[in-house]
């Protein structure tokens, strides 16, 4: 089935973690992807305690898309382009039963991947492999798709008052 977390709220990647980390624990294998976000994210600590979950590599260092060179967004796309192949790869040999995209519509929104790219990747998937995608803005078309969509709506964010994200909070 597909999972999607979206909206401009706090809670997509924590969704995401949680659907995963109950996978591991009842023996399943999940392979863990992550776009646009660094290797200091506190979340990746953890994930790699978990022998069932296969977390694939970030930078060490990622800026917001908006505070990129042109060189560091070409950086991030391909860093981007071999995430998701080798993911397409993994999945399709079998070895997994979930997979997560943390932040995949960030990186089509941003052109680091294409939409269509992931609907290919969705229309050749094994029927017994559980999907889970996060990010802000998915489209209508892909939440058609979606046997779980859930919307994570901001009412209130630390942000709103000029306070950056913390180390062990928002990261």
């Amino acid at each position: 089935m597909l999972h999607i977390y979206y909206g401009n709220g706090k809670g997509k990647t924590t969704a995401a973690i949680g659907v995963a980390m109950r996978a591991a624990g009842s023996n399943r294998k999940v392979l863990f992807a992550q776009f646009l976000k660094s290797e200091e994210s506190g979340e990746r600590n953890s994930l790699r305690l978990i022998p069932a979950i296969e977390l694939l590599p970030c930078p060490d260092k990622v800026k917001f898309v908006k505070f990129m060179s042109d060189e560091e967004k070409l950086n991030c796309k391909q860093h981007c382009r071999n995430t998701f192949d080798s993911c397409i790869v993994r999945v399709l040999r079998g070895n997994y039963d979930m997979v997560v995209f943390d932040e995949i519509f960030c990186a089509i929104e941003n052109g680091m991947l294409s939409e269509s790219e992931l609907f290919d990747f969705l229309a050749n998937l094994p029927k017994n492999i559980e999907v889970v995608l996060t990010g802000h803005n998915p489209s209508e078309k892909i939440l058609s798709f979606a046997d779980y969509a859930t919307e994570m709506k901001k009412i209130a964010h630390p942000f709103d008052k000029g306070i950056t994200a913390r180390k062990g909070i928002e990261y």
